[in-house]
């Protein structure tokens, strides 16, 4: 009878006290105050806080919190697996976190389309663009005067053939995972993390040779804000695939309990899914009779 009491009649998980919350945002506070340090001690060469002069500092505050955000992380997600091996991630529970998941793609979404609108918006009405910005910078066309843009079918092409085959290998990874094929599904995210790794260094590339700069029009700042934080996503969708391939490695993941994989192929197949937009529009649509550069 005490058993029975004791045992929670219902689906629900009440977690146990978590210090991470609290820590994350200490973390995430002294980050950000340490990029406006950063950026300040970058623009007039000195550091004043409150009186103080931080010069010394420079971008060790900055440093210091994003260590503590990263160990947050770590810390954190390492619980959520801990309580999802002891049983207490029932249906309801991981509905819910589905559901988290799912939120956090659709505020990321939206993250892109403030990228894509500042982009058509200089686009579409350069005139405008230019009268905003108080100086021509566009010359009334679309790209800028004197831009020379990348060959959309070079490396962009070949980056867009490197994502769609990482969509398939991470694909590949969830069906042998639902079908308890172990070995495939190590193969398939091995494969997928090689993809896009291998995305990265082409993308590094191309930036080291492109033919314009950020600050040399709104047409570079556009395209490397969108890109670059595509990129970025890329690289975050990369550990967040290698550490689902650590666990695989290390017997972690069932055919009914494997949210933690499920959650990064849902994500890495909404950075595949950008950058499509991202190579019809930024790179195809916007080199249209523009002058292309050539690559040495």
């Amino acid at each position: 009878m005490a058993d029975a009491h004791a045992k929670p009649q219902h689906d629900y998980h009440i977690i146990d006290p978590s210090p991470w919350p609290f820590i994350a945002s200490v973390g995430a506070f002294v980050m950000a105050i340490g990029a406006v340090a950063w950026m300040q001690a970058l623009k007039s060469g000195s550091l004043n806080l409150f009186g103080l002069d931080f010069s010394a500092a420079n971008y060790w505050i900055f440093a210091i919190g994003l260590l503590i955000v990263l160990y947050t992380m770590y810390a954190w997600w390492a619980d959520t697996i801990k309580e999802g091996n002891e049983g207490h991630h029932t249906r309801v529970v991981s509905l819910h976190l589905r559901y988290g998941m799912i939120m956090f793609i659709a505020s990321e979404v939206m993250f892109f389309v403030a990228w894509f609108w500042a982009f058509f918006d200089a686009a579409l009405f350069p005139g405008e663009a230019a009268q905003v910005l108080r100086s021509d910078y566009t010359g009334g066309q679309w790209p800028p005067a004197g831009i020379e843009v990348l060959d959309p079918f070079h490396l962009p092409l070949y980056n867009t053939i490197i994502l769609l085959l990482s969509g398939t290998t991470v694909t590949w990874a969830h069906h042998a995972l639902l079908h308890d094929d172990r070995k495939g599904l190590v193969w398939g995210l091995a494969l997928t993390v090689a993809l896009g790794i291998f995305f990265s260094f082409v993308q590094v590339y191309e930036y080291m040779h492109a033919p314009f700069a950020f600050s040399d029009s709104i047409y570079g700042a556009t395209f490397f804000m969108a890109t670059g934080f595509h990129g970025f996503h890329v690289l975050i969708g990369t550990i967040f695939l290698l550490v689902c391939l650590l666990r695989a490695m290390a017997g972690g993941f069932t055919p009914k309990q494997h949210f933690g994989f499920e959650a990064a192929a849902w994500y890495w197949h909404f950075v595949d899914v950008v950058w499509l937009f991202l190579f019809a529009a930024i790179y195809v649509w916007a080199s249209a009779g523009a002058t292309i550069a050539v690559m040495h």
